[in-house]
């Protein structure tokens, strides 16, 4: 990537997002950052290279793509005073805050301007993010192409056709690695209660989890078969998968998944 990419606000998404696009090969130059906490935004123009700016409107002035993250509570605060520059640069704007609806941004800024909403997940912190996008109908299939690029620097990415399906992403991959680390609390516990050392319980717990999934995106084999594969008739693994079966596994998973995207629903109407 060429273009010059701002970040109105530097805190960890943000950070995670300035490094995997440097490590990816884009040039620290076309970086231009704003947050209130100047000493972060120094040291990380001393550290890489990027542009420090002054404010929030030198930002935008300088960017081809604007990413806006900050917290949601702050969010229209922010970008109200911002819209008189926002309506002259016309930037591409991606959204990394959590529970913000388009039209909100829309709204607040008073222009239709092409927007693309994006639920990202801790793991980009490593560069193992998995994002979900989408994107407002003023949106160019050549900033869709933008945005796309920027986000894969921190992971993989999935577009959705309609913003409702943002509070499903939020559900599955945005709270998602929560659940697998719970997942590793309780196997490491019932090891450790077993007579394990727990520190080799949770090296061995954590490579499991991370074998799996690299299997899993490995492999052209349904679930359904993985699973069969690790499953002998009568053996460990079946009695696991049955008690797992009686405790209702299925059923505690769905109702889990519908109360987070019920609350993402919930935080996008208060927020609005």
């Amino acid at each position: 990537m060429t273009t010059n990419i701002g970040f109105i606000g530097a805190g960890n998404m943000a950070s995670s997002l300035i490094g995997g696009l440097i490590e990816n090969g884009l040039a620290a130059s076309h970086l231009y950052v704003y947050d209130p906490n100047q000493a972060k935004v120094e040291n990380l123009a001393a550290e890489l290279g990027l542009h420090a700016c002054s404010s929030n409107a030198e930002v935008i002035e300088n960017s081809q793509i604007v990413v806006l993250a900050i917290k949601p509570q702050i969010m229209q605060q922010v970008v109200l005073p911002l819209a008189a520059s926002f309506a002259q640069s016309k930037p591409l704007i991606m959204s990394v805050v959590a529970g913000i609806r388009v039209s909100s941004i829309q709204h607040w800024l008073e222009y239709n301007h092409a927007v693309v909403r994006v639920m990202p997940n801790t793991p980009a912190l490593v560069g193992c993010g998995a994002s979900g996008l989408f994107a407002s109908t003023s949106v160019t299939e050549s900033q869709k192409d933008e945005a796309e690029k920027l986000m894969q620097a921190v992971g993989i990415c999935e577009w959705v056709e309609q913003e409702a399906d943002i509070d499903a992403v939020t559900a599955l991959s945005g709270s998602g690695p929560a659940y697998f680390m719970l997942f590793i609390e309780c196997l490491v516990n019932a090891a450790s209660k077993a007579g394990l050392d727990r520190d080799s319980a949770l090296r061995l717990a954590v490579q499991t989890a991370a074998g799996a999934a690299e299997l899993i995106s490995r492999s052209d084999e349904p679930l359904s078969t993985l699973i069969d594969n690790v499953t002998s008739p009568g053996g460990t693994t079946e009695q696991a998968l049955l008690a797992f079966e009686g405790a209702q596994l299925q059923d505690i998973v769905s109702h889990a998944f519908a109360a987070a995207k019920n609350r993402s629903e919930q935080l996008a109407n208060e927020l609005a």
